[in-house]
């Protein structure tokens, strides 16, 4: 019954898309039909296929031997500060706890550094073009749009380079696709940081993030196109354009580029956290004391109103009812404090026995696989704007809608999550 009551959340945040569209009678049907249908053959193949079920455990494996690997390094330099809780190394030394600076912020720089090693060797240029060509073709969307969503599925903010000279001569609906894909994904480098968070009590969450962020794209188109048609000729329609990157002279200047691309990354993702959380708990303080006045039973917090909000959207995803309250908490705290924040909070709530249905922690994990907050909004518009300055005004008018586009994206994926859960799937805790 819930499964298809995520088929119909599915169809409703399309439908919710279209209700806020600039141009409804404009309506891309070849975009629709192409990543519905995407989207529901990938996961038929990942979740239900035995051999897309081996798939989908292996790379997960793989991923969390690399995320073991990483950690070595974090050993080394930091001792005892980057074990995990409850490890012990080598000499017998305990872990003194949870802490984010030491044991997960390093994880980044090795997978910023392994990225650039794979762009070295023309392997992940190879990927994209490939899953670029498909979108391109299928689609009939423009060449950059297409390379723009595939390179979001593999890198963040980075993936704006790889169509830089075409960026200038985009249609308002192609920025605005640019933008909605930006915010509907996450980087690579970031989803170790998440799987990180969740390992231990939730085995192969590597596996399922990955896969989330291949369905995210296509999700992020149909809503998108849906929200802001096309009604210009883009320049690169149906073009299979190449990805613009700069290739490093050696393999060890690629290394070191990415390690020292990924300290930028964390300093402003430190800065970020203490500035949000602290603001945040600053207008919580104000909202207990406003909430004191009224002297009512509820609790005025901004996490308590961010579930209210998305109440009625986890529902829609096929999230169980007794489970609804929690999972809308944590979802819909992401528009405010980040994703890493809630998937932190999710961990939590799996630990504590807060959340302890499969299907309720494999919906909330793919809602929350994307940047759809209000900070890597004002961070995207800001970067972008800064490579074309002559459509900067267009892209901060654009902002709140793209932030919503994204946010239905990413609870179109959690949709799919819930239409194919099944209970005896080793996938889904079974």
């Amino acid at each position: 019954m819930l499964n298809i009551v995520s088929l119909a959340g599915f169809f409703l945040f399309m439908a919710i898309a279209w209700a806020l569209s600039a141009k409804r009678r404009i309506v891309n049907w070849r975009v629709i039909l192409w990543g519905i249908l995407f989207q529901m053959l990938f996961a038929l193949f990942l979740f239900l296929v035995p051999a897309g079920t081996r798939l989908f455990l292996a790379v997960n494996d793989i991923v969390i031997k690399i995320l073991d690997s990483s950690a070595e390094g974090a050993k080394f330099v930091f001792g005892r500060l980057a074990l995990p809780p409850g490890t012990t190394n080598e000499s017998g030394e305990t872990s003194i706890g949870p802490i984010l600076a030491f044991q997960v912020f390093p994880t980044i720089i090795f997978f910023s550094a392994l990225m650039s090693i794979l762009y070295f060797f023309k392997i992940m240029p190879l990927f994209i073009r490939g899953f670029a060509y498909v979108f391109t073709r299928l689609m009939k969307i423009s060449g950059a749009e297409s390379l723009n969503a595939v390179s979001n599925i593999f890198v963040g903010i980075e993936s704006v380079f790889t169509i830089k000279p075409y960026i200038k001569d985009m249609t308002r609906s192609e920025m605005f696709t640019l933008l909605t894909v930006c915010m509907s994904t996450v980087a690579s480098n970031v989803m170790a940081l998440y799987v990180f968070s969740l390992k231990d009590q939730f085995p192969t969450i590597a596996g399922h993030l990955i896969s989330a962020s291949f369905l995210s794209a296509p999700a992020a188109l149909i809503i998108s196109k849906l929200m802001m048609p096309e009604n210009e000729t883009p320049k690169t329609l149906g073009l299979n354009v190449k990805p613009h990157y700069d290739r490093e002279d050696n393999l060890f200047m690629a290394i070191i580029n990415g390690a020292n691309s990924a300290i930028k990354f964390i300093v402003g993702i430190v800065a970020l956290l203490i500035a949000v959380i602290g603001l945040v708990a600053l207008i919580d303080l104000f909202l207990g004391w406003l909430g004191g006045l009224f002297n009512t039973d509820l609790t005025w917090s901004l996490k308590s109103f961010m579930g209210y909000l998305f109440y009625p959207f986890t529902l829609v995803t096929g999230v169980p009812l007794e489970d609804a309250g929690i999972a809308s908490q944590i979802i819909g705290e992401r528009l405010i404090v980040t994703e890493i924040t809630a998937y932190q909070d999710l961990a939590e709530a799996i630990q504590e026995g807060l959340l302890s249905n499969p299907r309720s922690i494999i919906i909330t994990s793919y809602a929350l696989c994307g940047f759809a907050h209000i900070s890597s909004m004002a961070i995207f518009i800001g970067g972008i704007s800064a490579l074309v300055p002559s459509k900067a005004r267009i892209i901060a008018k654009m902002g709140i809608r793209c932030l919503i586009a994204a946010t239905l994206a990413c609870l179109m994926t959690a949709c799919i999550a819930g239409l194919f859960y099944k209970e005896s799937t080793i996938l889904f805790g079974g």
